[in-house]
């Protein structure tokens, strides 16, 4: 698993949204004045985890975003399928978008190696929550500088 740019953004958002009064809504300028995060592709962003429920959003006047629930109780893994869909690294072995495969009951690296490896990443993403992210956003830590840090395909 690597994170993306849009992971980061993501990230630094819902730390952003956690820090917020329950029950008020941040417009989309606010969070991307807060978080540096252009606007547009911020909108994407929490139009997807608006779609997944990890978010809420209001329209019209006094609208905007809001955490769904509170920062504790969404997980990491949560957000991480919201923006980029499966966790597992093979679709032969994932939990949620299974897709079989012809060598499944023979494959030793998929019994072992590939099934531990979704296992790990799903136990770590499930074990933290946005409120992980919210004690950053209360020190002021900008997730700007992870941006220089995303490890790139064949790096």
């Amino acid at each position: 698993m690597r994170l993306s740019a849009t992971d980061v953004y993501a990230f630094q958002a819902l730390g952003f949204l956690g820090t917020q009064a329950e029950g008020s809504w941040i417009s989309s300028e606010e969070i991307s004045d807060a978080t540096g995060v252009h606007r547009p592709y911020l909108v994407r962003i929490l139009a997807a985890l608006t779609a997944k429920g990890v978010v809420k959003s209001k329209k019209g006047i006094g609208g905007g975003y809001a955490l769904a629930r509170k920062p504790q109780l969404i997980s990491l893994c949560e957000v991480v399928r919201a923006i980029d869909g499966p966790v597992a690294p093979l679709s032969c072995i994932s939990l949620n978008w299974h897709e079989p495969c012809v060598e499944e009951d023979r494959c030793h690296a998929r019994a072992s190696v590939y099934r531990r490896m979704r296992d790990a990443m799903l136990g770590v993403l499930q074990e933290f929550s946005v409120a992980d992210l919210v004690v950053d956003a209360r020190q002021g830590v900008s997730y700007g500088h992870c941006l220089n840090h995303l490890l790139k395909p064949n790096a």
